[in-house]
């Protein structure tokens, strides 16, 4: 009589339950990672006005605020219409906020210069630091 090979029930059953442990962590943060790399479109959105903000703080003599540098006023672009991922981008007095489309859940990012005699210095945040987007 020969004996026949293979795995049993039990062992395909634990196969089966370890992948589906592993698939239920990994899908979470494949999908953060995701947002993520989407909402890198809207921190550079954001970026491309720090410098036009910092030519404003220079040129204007503003001292240590930023008080006019606002979309299309003293050399800030004006705001761009919704693109990607970038719903807005907005410049009110040296501050940029940026917000995010819904397929990023909306999420904001806000820079803000600090005047220093060394130069600006952007402070960062908004509602991405609190889900991790940036």
């Amino acid at each position: 009589m020969k004996k026949q090979g293979g795995f049993t029930l039990i062992e395909l059953m634990i196969v089966v339950a370890i992948i589906g442990i592993l698939a239920a962590i990994a899908v979470p943060q494949y999908q953060t990672y995701t947002k993520k790399a989407k909402f890198t479109e809207v921190v550079n959105a954001a970026e491309g006005f720090k410098s036009q903000v910092e030519i404003c703080i220079q040129t204007e003599n503003l001292g240590a605020n930023a008080t006019g540098c606002d979309n299309e006023a003293k050399g800030i672009a004006k705001a761009p219409t919704a693109y990607g991922k970038v719903a807005s981008v907005a410049v009110k007095d040296g501050k940029i906020t940026a917000t995010g489309s819904s397929d990023v859940d909306s999420a904001t990012f806000i820079m803000e210069p600090d005047v220093k005699t060394s130069g600006v210095v952007w402070a960062i945040s908004g509602s991405c630091k609190s889900v991790g987007l940036c």
